[in-house]
């Protein structure tokens, strides 16, 4: 099976690549393993054209539709691997094989949940969320916790500050530094005086259960205990990758891997809706141009 490009996800990054590729007239193949990160969200207010809002499975379901009407073809499952072949690259899904000469990867992070009893509910009902940028508008003026190290977590913490005044750090540290509390206050940010030991969701919010047995209830909580960023098919082909484990790339979104490019949360901290749609469209006009002419006639 040979394509023009693959993309490698089918998330917001990946689908719109497609559609750019397909009105370039490319054969073009989305390998798509169904796990999206965008597919947690229950409704985004900030990605541009839905005043009312759309959820996560909505957008992609659209985003496919869109990409499809204009040639794409899709694969449902997982890159298992991925070689240099030629000045291409061969892709192993199962027992198929496809081949390229330009490799999209859209493939994206995952966000570290916090160990706790129905977490998948809680995201759903949107007592928890990871991503103020996207959603600290829906939390105006409501009981925000904001867990993790807290290095990691006061600077999310001052930026909640912007919604509300009842912010409170749930440290993981096993020990605290009382000039955090101290620095934390000057801010208006409550911290909790010990690392929970439970947080079970609960009808209206989240639980948050310390060391001394003291309950705390908060309508949200933002979890900041890192990603697993999903590079290993190109930085196992030596690709270069930042501290987070993001993949480095050009303006071109070109990895340092010949004719490899990426797009969306697998090479951005601002993991965004819109940052992704901006990130395919550079890269698949990129790849297009980088490709041997396709004129008509």
């Amino acid at each position: 099976m040979n394509f023009e490009c693959v993309i490698i996800g089918g998330g917001p990054a990946g689908l719109t690549a497609a559609t750019y590729l397909g009105r370039f007239r490319r054969k073009v193949l989305v390998i798509d393993a169904g796990d999206s990160r965008a597919l947690q969200i229950p409704e985004s207010h900030n990605y541009p054209g839905f005043a009312e809002g759309i959820s996560g499975p909505d957008l992609l379901r659209e985003l496919r539709r869109q990409a499809e009407q204009y040639g794409a073809d899709m694969l449902q499952g997982t890159a298992e691997d991925m070689l240099r072949d030629g000045d291409g690259y061969a892709l192993k899904v199962g027992r198929r094989t496809m081949r390229a000469p330009r490799v999209l990867l859209a493939t994206g992070l995952i966000d570290i949940s916090p160990a706790m009893p129905g977490v998948r509910q809680a995201v759903a009902q949107t007592s928890i969320r990871y991503c103020p940028v996207c959603d600290a508008y829906e939390a105006t003026d409501k009981a925000i916790a904001v867990y993790g190290s807290i290095e990691d977590a006061e600077p999310k913490a001052a930026f909640m500050r912007t919604y509300s005044d009842r912010v409170t750090l749930l440290p993981t540290d096993s020990e605290i530094d009382p000039r955090a509390a101290e620095r934390l206050a000057a801010i208006g940010v409550t911290l909790a005086p010990s690392a929970p030991r439970d947080l079970p969701p609960v009808d209206d919010g989240i639980c948050a259960t310390l060391q001394d047995c003291e309950e705390l209830r908060f309508d949200v909580l933002y979890p900041v205990l890192g990603c697993d960023v999903r590079a290993g098919l190109v930085s196992a082909l030596g690709a270069r990758c930042n501290d987070v484990g993001c993949v480095v790339d050009d303006d071109k979104q070109r990895t340092t891997v010949a004719n490899i490019y990426a797009a969306g949360d697998v090479v951005s901290d601002l993991h965004q809706l819109s940052v992704a749609a901006g990130h395919a469209a550079i890269a698949a006009t990129a790849i297009h141009k980088s490709l041997p002419n396709n004129f008509r006639g």
